[in-house]
């Protein structure tokens, strides 16, 4: 085909996410109750505070010896293979659940972090993010010292008694600031 077409957006109409993408255990990188499972939770909230019902969050992290896993078959959960990858929907209360491991970082010294892309209602393109894991090597992470300090602490992970939380804001409210998003190379806005 000789003529460039014009890009459409990525929902044209929808979402069909609570049907249409969830599969059996998406929400599990790991079993429940694994050596070393965590849950990584939050809610997605919208401009005025409210949570989200519809939204669909993808993760992709490194193991927690900061290896990213390479195996093909990120649908298949086998239960013991560890695939980086996981798929879970927000529930009528915004909030969100995985079963995973903490991520080790990528690089020594490196700040861990786990990679999450949002699509919900509203957005004509999926927005990405990322979830740090509270530690010390937080303060050289260049990232994190690229954004203005008031901005960070949307980047960041809390520690409670089941393992990680973080909660994303689509928009600033009267309460939170706007989630900081991630643009890729090659990524349209």
């Amino acid at each position: 085909m000789s003529t460039l077409l014009t890009a459409t957006p990525g929902q044209t109409i929808g979402p069909f996410y609570g049907y249409a993408l969830p599969f059996e255990h998406g929400n599990q990188l790991v079993p429940p109750g694994a050596p070393g499972a965590v849950r990584l939770t939050g809610v997605v909230a919208d401009g005025d505070g409210h949570p989200v019902p519809d939204a669909l969050l993808e993760i992709w992290q490194a193991d927690a010896d900061g290896r990213v896993p390479t195996a093909a078959g990120s649908l298949h959960r086998d239960g013991w293979t560890f695939t980086g990858w996981g798929r879970a929907s927000t529930d009528d209360s915004g909030h969100y659940s995985f079963t995973t491991v903490t991520p080790g970082p990528t690089t020594p010294g490196g700040a861990a972090f786990i990679m999450i892309t949002v699509f919900a209602r509203g957005l004509l393109n999926r927005v990405f993010t990322r979830a740090y894991v509270p530690s010390a090597a937080l303060a050289a992470d260049p990232l994190l010292a690229s954004l203005p300090a008031e901005r960070r602490s949307t980047l960041i992970a809390t520690t409670d008694e089941h393992g990680l939380r973080f909660d994303i804001q689509l928009q600033s409210s009267a309460t939170k600031p706007e989630t900081v998003f991630l643009r890729y190379p090659g990524h349209r806005r």
